[in-house]
């Protein structure tokens, strides 16, 4: 990660992995991580955040011009294109990232990926696999925890297989190994994300990190 280039409320570094650069962003993080939040304020939060990193994700969207009559006047204006969207949890704490887009954005089909981590390995066992139509498609694969990057590789290389030809991946919170790991697999797909953190501990979790996400998410 050599250079950095900041440019709205994003930072990039290396090209690859793109950073949330904003106050309100920074707000949502530090609640996030408090321990004493609650899991329906925890899901709030994370609505709030993945509503910012899914805006800035699609600033690649195309627009087309529409003329309008406000009501004073006709007016030229510019609409999204057709951007079909699919968008692809993985499961279960991914499930927390898809409202946003589909509130925002008029055309997304959903997938859903389920890999679940084993707490002795720390890897990642494929158990469920159901994707819509990917190709001629911009997707997004959404986790919120990038930390081995076992789980965001192995997603991404089954949506490369599926026909994705230059997915995404949106995540809350990332590890540098774990950035390290995809961008070794994946040198093609940016990585949107609300905060870089320090490191791994010795059973794989991210420090300063905010726990285990889908437990925080949903009281269990």
């Amino acid at each position: 990660m050599n250079s950095t280039n900041t440019y709205g409320t994003i930072t990039s570094l290396d090209g690859g992995l793109h950073l949330l650069n904003h106050p309100l962003a920074s707000h949502i993080m530090t609640h996030l991580r408090d321990k004493t939040t609650k899991p329906a304020t925890f899901r709030t939060l994370a609505t709030q955040l993945t509503l910012l990193l899914a805006i800035e994700a699609t600033r690649q969207l195309t627009l087309e011009t529409k003329l309008v009559e406000t009501p004073l006047e006709k007016y030229m204006g510019d609409i999204l294109k057709q951007n079909p969207i699919v968008v692809v949890p993985i499961l279960r704490a991914g499930l927390s990232m898809v409202q946003p887009f589909v509130d925002t954005f008029p055309d997304v089909s959903i997938g859903y990926i389920g890999l679940e981590r084993d707490h002795e390995t720390a890897k990642a066992r494929s158990y469920y696999c159901k994707l819509p139509a990917l190709h001629d498609r911009l997707v997004f694969a959404v986790d919120p925890m990038l930390a081995t990057g076992g789980s965001a590789c192995q997603a991404l290389t089954l949506l490369k297989n599926s026909g994705a030809i230059r997915p995404y991946f949106v995540c809350i919170v990332a590890a540098p190994e774990g950035y390290a790991a995809l961008r070794k697999e994946h040198p093609d797909v940016p990585v949107y994300a609300a905060a870089l953190d320090r490191e791994l501990n010795a059973k794989s979790y991210i420090l300063p990190g905010l726990g285990d996400f889908g437990d925080r998410l949903y009281g269990t």
